[in-house]
């Protein structure tokens, strides 16, 4: 069972990365408005620097391949996407939103500290 629950753990983690990236690459139009409304500037380098990091982040952790890298990588989209998108706290979907995203940055540091399993590309058994 143990050798089953990092795989588990990576697939879960990466879905949401995943669905995220492939949402915003098959709808930029809707990425680019929401990503607009906040003032950023370069929306369309922003917006493609979001997706290649949620789709690269999340094949890097789901495949277990260089996981220590896609998860700091996330880690560093998570910290400014949740205080630019989520701090509106009188809103509760995104109150919801922004302890979600904590919940990520605490499930990719576990990652950090732990192996990808051996049902993994880097198939390490124990911490790195």
């Amino acid at each position: 069972m143990s050798t089953w629950i990092p795989l588990l753990g990576r697939i879960f983690l990466a879905a949401i990365f995943l669905k995220s990236g492939i949402d915003k690459l098959l709808n930029p139009d809707l990425a680019r408005t929401l990503i607009a409304s906040t003032g950023l500037p370069f929306v369309d380098v922003a917006l493609w620097l979001t997706v290649v990091g949620l789709i690269g982040g999340g094949i890097s952790i789901l495949v277990g391949w260089k996981m220590r890298y896609g998860a700091w990588f996330l880690i560093g989209f998570l910290i400014p996407t949740t205080l630019i998108f989520h701090t509106d706290f009188s809103d509760r979907s995104q109150e919801i939103a922004f302890l979600k995203n904590l919940g990520l940055m605490g499930g990719l540091l576990m990652a950090l500290g732990s192996s990808p399993g051996i049902w993994s590309f880097d198939g390490h058994e124990g911490p790195r």
